[in-house]
């Protein structure tokens, strides 16, 4: 399995080109990394909002063939835990940052985000910003 689960954030700069980020990607093989159902559903969406798009449609459904796709269904215990958790503790995290989080968690992923400060919340999270270096 996959050792490194992308965020939507590091995936759309990826997708743009940013950042060298596929040289990141290299560092580590990209059969070593993979996205959550949840990213996937919102590079979709983030495609079908743009200027361009049948393009990035066209982009992001070959993105999706060529990764693995990490299903949340066995996070599903960790994000009630954790939002009870966060929300008792008055630190809302978004829905889906929170599923992406608990999935890199329940899977033992390491999250690759831009939003370390926010899904650092998350107990027993691994995280790492590829997009600073």
């Amino acid at each position: 399995m996959a050792k490194y689960l992308l965020d939507t954030n590091f995936c759309i700069s990826f997708l743009k080109g940013e950042n060298n980020l596929d040289e990141q990607i290299k560092k580590v093989g990209f059969k070593n990394c993979c996205i959550s159902e949840v990213t996937l559903a919102e590079l979709k969406f983030k495609a079908e909002c743009s200027e361009k798009t049948d393009e990035n449609v066209q982009t992001v459904d070959e993105f999706a063939k060529a990764i693995s796709v990490v299903p949340i269904c066995n996070s599903l215990s960790t994000y009630a835990t954790e939002k009870t958790r966060l929300t008792k503790a008055g630190n809302l995290i978004d829905d889906f940052d929170l599923l992406i989080g608990t999935t890199a968690i329940v899977h033992n992923l390491v999250l690759i985000t831009a939003n370390e400060k926010l899904l650092g919340r998350l107990s027993n999270i691994k995280i790492e910003n590829w997009m600073k270096q």
